[in-house]
C-alpha cells in the first residue's frame, strides 16, 4: 500500500521509449494508453495476445524479461501478474532511475497511473494513490460527462487571449482569469455566442489589470 503523498505530473512521452512487461489484457490496455501519447512501445513477455501483437507501433518480443533491461526506457509498466517478475522490474527501475508502474501491485510502483478522461487537449485524471483502481475508474466515468466540446472551445478562447496579451508584451500573471471563467463565459460558448464571449473575456481581463 502507498502511504506517501504523491506528486501529480503529466509526462511527455511522444517519441520516447517505453517498456511493457507482460502480454495479456492489462498489458494491452497499458500499451494502448502509451501509444495514444505517441510513445515508442516495446512489449516483452513469453506469451503475447494476438490483440496486443496486432497493435500498430508496438514491437513485441516473445521471451522472458531480462534483468536490467529497464535501462534506456523513460517509463516501464510491469503487467505480468507475477509478483516476483514485477518486483524484479521495480528493483531494476530503482537502480536505473527509471519510473515503474506495476499493475495492481502498489508496493512495486514508483509511478501510479491514474484513470484518465480526455476532451481534446483537456485531460482530467483521477487517482486513489494506487489503493483502489476501481474507485478511480468509477470517478472517471462519473465526471467525464461534465467535459464536452464546449470546454475545448472555451480553452481556445482563453489560450488565444493569453497569446495576444503576451505578444503585446503584457504579463498574464495577476489577471483575474477565475472571475472571467466564473462570469457566464461557458454558457455563451454553449449558446454559440463566441463573439460576445470573446468580447466579455477581453473586458473582464482589461478591468482586472488596472
Amino acid at each position: 500500500m502507498i502511504d506517501d503523498v504523491l506528486f501529480p505530473v503529466h509526462l511527455r512521452l511522444a517519441g520516447r521509449s517505453c517498456l511493457v512487461v507482460g502480454g495479456g489484457r492489462v498489458a494491452t490496455r497499458k500499451a494502448r494508453g502509451l501509444l495514444e501519447c505517441g510513445a515508442v512501445v516495446t512489449v516483452v513477455a513469453p506469451e503475447i495476445s494476438a490483440e496486443l501483437d496486432g497493435l500498430p507501433g508496438v514491437r513485441c518480443e516473445r521471451r522472458r524479461y531480462r534483468s536490467g533491461e529497464v535501462s534506456g526506457h523513460r517509463l516501464v509498466v510491469a503487467a505480468t501478474g507475477d509478483a516476483d517478475v514485477d518486483g524484479e522490474v521495480f528493483r531494476d527501475g530503482e537502480r536505473a532511475g527509471v519510473w515503474v508502474n506495476a499493475a495492481d501491485d502498489p508496493d512495486h510502483c514508483s509511478a501510479v497511473l491514474p484513470a484518465v478522461t480526455r476532451q481534446g487537449p483537456i485531460i482530467a485524471t483521477f487517482s486513489t494513490s494506487g489503493r483502489s483502481p476501481a474507485l478511480a475508474s468509477w470517478l472517471r466515468r462519473r465526471y467525464e460527462r461534465e467535459l464536452g466540446p464546449e470546454h475545448v472551445v472555451l480553452l481556445e478562447l482563453l489560450a488565444g487571449e493569453r497569446d495576444r496579451l503576451q505578444r503585446e508584451g503584457r504579463s498574464t500573471e495577476g489577471l483575474d482569469w477565475q472571475r472571467a471563467l466564473d462570469s457566464g463565459r461557458l454558457e455563451l460558448v454553449r449558446e454559440g455566442n463566441l463573439a460576445e464571449a470573446k468580447e466579455r473575456l477581453e473586458a473582464c481581463l482589461s478591468s482586472s489589470s488596472g
